[in-house]
């Protein structure tokens, strides 16, 4: 596998990472203490592009492809994981169905103002009794007349408390259910019909916010569908498919981030006389987390190129999340490990990776949904 990272692109990611390091990062703590994001880091946000990133550049966006976005979230990752994921959910889950599968209409009207990051985008997928399982959903959808009437209930959804525009997938055909059943439709957060839950008060991830969505009788316009009717399961896989690289991304940069301060602390840290980085034990830590991690990026790098050649990612993709969050995990766990008691003190940055890491391995399908992924598609391959 060669990845070619063009000038234009390696710019980018000096950029990005100077951001992350020098203007968001400093902001982090106060994030954490507030829970809200300092609106001035939206605006250079928005000033960076970065609500583009993966919108076409005829519709205002950077239009990068699957490994310039992979190249631009991992040097996001580095920092607050609950800033990443605002624009991550808006970026992937949530303009992806857009982008790939809408009519013109519905991309003329949506897309410049998602890519300026005026109108914030969101996936609404799981209900309380379709996580896992999503081929379980509840809300339907009922054709009257000219629109669509929508009734149901969608939990846990990244940026329903800001978000502008909902990707939302409901039963239109009970009967058929995932083989032909269920659609997505475009749904506005100002549609009649739909009330936003209250922000669910979470572990980590702090500014980034999730809620409920109740729809009763929410009136949703025919040319609001996304893709083929019916064909809203399939669609879903895919717009997954490439989330789950995008999530893969910024856990890898994380790991970068949390290499970087163990090292340096390492150095810092005398005990018995001399710095722990002496110590073969941390010394140890530190070369099974760079590693692990080198190859978790690789994995990620391998599934965003089959992107952009146009190859199903299914397995690929599953792979590359329950690799990267499982790697994310471990190494939080051993920077923690290598601070010692500093690192479990809310003011240090490794508390924060350490909470913000364990959501990696539930969100976006959990990791152990991802290993039936896997291991289904080498049944079917072999």
């Amino acid at each position: 596998m060669t990845v070619a990272v063009t000038d234009e692109l390696q710019q980018m990611k000096t950029m990005i990472k100077n951001f992350a390091d020098k203007e968001v990062e400093p902001f982090a703590q106060q994030i954490e203490d507030e829970d809200v994001i300092p609106q001035h880091l939206v605006e250079k946000a928005k000033e960076l592009g970065l609500f583009g990133i993966s919108i076409p550049e005829e519709y205002g966006g950077i239009g990068l492809n699957a490994v310039g976005k992979t190249v631009v979230l991992e040097q996001l990752g580095r920092t607050h994981n609950g800033f990443v994921s605002l624009i991550s959910a808006h970026t992937g889950i949530g303009s992806t169905g857009l982008v790939k599968l809408a009519s013109d209409y519905l991309k003329q009207k949506y897309l410049p103002d998602m890519a300026a990051g005026s109108r914030i985008g969101a996936f609404a997928l799981s209900e309380p009794g379709a996580g896992s399982d999503a081929t379980n959903l509840a809300t339907q959808a009922e054709k009257r007349g000219g629109s669509w009437i929508l009734n149901g209930t969608k939990h846990f959804i990244t940026n329903a408390p800001v978000a502008d525009v909902f990707t939302v997938f409901a039963l239109t055909d009970k009967q058929k259910g995932a083989k032909g059943g269920i659609t997505a439709f475009l749904v506005e957060r100002d549609f009649p019909g739909l009330t936003i839950g209250k922000k669910d008060k979470k572990m980590g991830l702090r500014g980034s916010y999730t809620a409920q969505l109740i729809f009763e009788d929410c009136v949703v316009p025919e040319e609001n569908v996304i893709g083929e009717v019916g064909m809203g399961y399939m669609n879903a896989l895919k717009i997954l498919g490439e989330g789950r690289v995008g999530l893969a991304s910024r856990a890898v940069g994380s790991c970068d981030k949390l290499i970087e301060l163990s090292a340096s602390y390492a150095k810092e840290r005398v005990q018995f006389g001399k710095p722990i980085a002496g110590n073969q034990a941390i010394q140890w830590m530190l070369a099974d987390m760079a590693t692990e991690t080198e190859a978790a990026r690789a994995l990620t790098m391998k599934a965003a190129e089959m992107i952009d050649d146009g190859k199903k990612v299914i397995k690929e993709a599953a792979m590359a999340k329950l690799f990267a969050s499982e790697v994310f995990n471990k190494v939080a766990d051993k920077a923690l490990q290598i601070h010692g008691g500093i690192g479990y003190i809310g003011e240090y940055p490794v508390e924060r990776f350490y909470r913000d890491a364990r959501i990696t391995k539930i969100y976006e399908g959990t990791n152990e949904i991802q290993r039936l992924i896997v291991a289904r598609k080498i049944l079917d391959e072999n």
